[in-house]
């Protein structure tokens, strides 16, 4: 099944001056979702027991801290391609510092959002 993250079988979860979040819930036990975080903004960090995580970033550049035990400033450096595979329960946020270019990512997660 081909899909696109912007039409009829998508959902937008959250639209705000942050970012703008698309979901898709066609399969029984994968979500699809994508992120467009907008010139300066960042997700606010968050974690998910029991749940694992795919990001792809396709535009933009920024930084991303990916760690189990929420380290701050161990980040590191994501653009067009890069992939990032977070395990169960590891602390992830996303930063976008370009101001003016918004950062965009794919996210496939198993289960249902909890965030």
């Amino acid at each position: 099944m081909r899909i696109k993250l912007d039409n009829k079988d998508s959902k937008i979860v959250k639209d705000n001056d942050t970012y703008r979040l698309i979901d898709n819930t066609s399969l029984n036990n994968l979500v699809v979702s994508k992120t467009i975080l907008h010139p300066g903004k960042c997700t606010t960090g968050h974690k998910h027991p029991g749940q694992e995580e795919v990001y792809q970033f396709t535009s933009g550049h920024g930084r991303m801290e990916c760690n189990p035990d929420h380290i701050q400033g161990a980040a590191f450096f994501v653009g067009p391609g890069d992939v990032v595979l977070i395990p169960d329960g590891h602390f992830h946020k996303v930063y976008n510092e370009s101001e003016t270019e918004d950062l965009i990512f794919v996210c496939v997660f198993d289960g249902k959002r909890n965030h």
